[in-house]
């Protein structure tokens, strides 16, 4: 039976959230057929932390095990590499899908066929969206995005697309990794993940690769996730892991060729056509 849909899920120091995200992901299995490969970075589950509720069909999860922590890019490729499905997700296990998100998302890609990649309306508990469609990131607004003030944040508001109306679909620069669908075609042109990018930016970077393939990049906004978003790095600004992410980013702006201006990847304000409008389904 051909797969519609494999979902990657990494867990390393997020494991408390993992048996919440699997049960909304059988909760919004409806007649997708649905498998789950489950890198464990650096840790060791035991089964009942991903004891799946079957719901509709079952739905099998395989176990790939990393002794040590590979880094989110190397490991996620993993799980790409063992995964199936017509489509591949990567999901952040501090999310909640909602019950028709899996099937809007499939749906959505089925009916744009030139979409490489796209990304759901992510919010938080309270049901407040986040700002997770952008243009891409600059030297100058990674500064401002350390910076908590008033101005700063009026200062990042185009990049974080905030005059946009966020309930209609869009080509966008990127969508952030919390939750991704990528097409296999795409992920078979594209290729892998850039494995040197060990926590971030690597889902900036996919999305360039994706727009430099000649597929698209979306937002979708009707199907929703719920995103605890931890923010690892900014809890302690200089600990070992928020200084590989500040490597990382150097490292994205070298390999790009672009500091302060970032380059164009297609137009701006662009909307969907209406030869390829979504219309939600039922």
């Amino acid at each position: 039976m051909e797969l519609d849909l494999s979902i990657i899920l990494l867990v390393w120091q997020d494991r408390a959230y993992l048996p919440a995200c699997l049960e909304a992901i059988a909760r919004a299995q409806q007649d997708l057929a649905l498998e789950i490969v489950l890198v464990e970075n650096g840790i060791a589950l035991d089964e009942a932390e991903y004891a799946l509720p079957q719901f509709a069909n079952p739905i099998p999860i395989r176990n790939i095990h990393n002794a040590k922590n590979r880094g989110v890019a190397p490991a996620r490729n993993q799980g790409l590499a063992a995964a199936r499905g017509r489509y591949l997700m990567l999901l952040d296990v501090d999310t909640i899908v909602t019950q028709d998100t899996l099937t809007q998302l499939t749906h959505f890609m089925d009916a744009n066929p030139r979409v490489g990649l796209a990304g759901p309306r992510l919010q938080d508990a309270q049901g407040n969206l986040q700002l997770t469609c952008r243009q891409l990131p600059t030297v100058w607004s990674k500064i401002l995005r350390r910076i908590p003030t008033r101005w700063a944040r009026a200062a990042l508001a185009d990049e974080m697309l905030e005059a946009y109306d966020h309930r209609v679909p869009r080509d966008v620069d990127y969508v952030i990794g919390a939750c991704q669908i990528i097409r296999r075609a795409a992920y078979e042109m594209v290729g892998v993940l850039d494995a040197r990018f060990f926590y971030g930016p690597e889902d900036v970077d996919y999305c360039m690769r994706m727009w430099q393939g000649g597929w698209r990049v979306m937002y979708a906004p009707q199907a929703i996730v719920t995103h605890i978003e931890q923010r690892v790095t900014q809890r302690r600004l200089f600990s070992r892991l928020a200084l590989r992410h500040a490597r990382d980013l150097a490292r994205f702006f070298w390999k790009h060729k672009y500091l302060f201006t970032r380059p164009r990847l297609q137009p701006a304000a662009e909307q969907l056509d209406s030869e390829s409008a979504f219309v939600a389904r039922g």
